[in-house]
């Protein structure tokens, strides 16, 4: 299998360090990260996912931690009216 430094349009294209992974930061969310992913927890456990785009829960209200399953959309705003949610 040839290494993605290699590819065109690999994740390690031009302007990228060799083997560079694609992370997103969402405010809101999840980090977004291009996979496939490991991810070694805090107790020594891993997670390992082979999806191109995987969600990675950053608030801990997940049911299946590491990954995101949405439940940071259920919480409301600090100084929010009763009834209004973030999406």
């Amino acid at each position: 299998m040839p290494d993605p430094s290699d590819v065109p349009g690999g994740r390690g294209g031009p302007g990228n360090r060799r083997g560079a992974v694609r992370v997103v930061v969402d405010p809101e969310g999840p980090l977004l990260l291009e996979g496939p992913v490991e991810i070694e927890l805090p107790d020594g456990s891993t997670a390992c996912s082979d999806r191109f785009m995987v969600a990675v829960c950053t608030c801990r209200r997940s049911r299946r931690y590491p990954w995101c399953d949405t439940s940071h959309r259920r919480r409301t705003r600090p100084g929010a009216a009763p009834g209004d949610r973030t999406a």
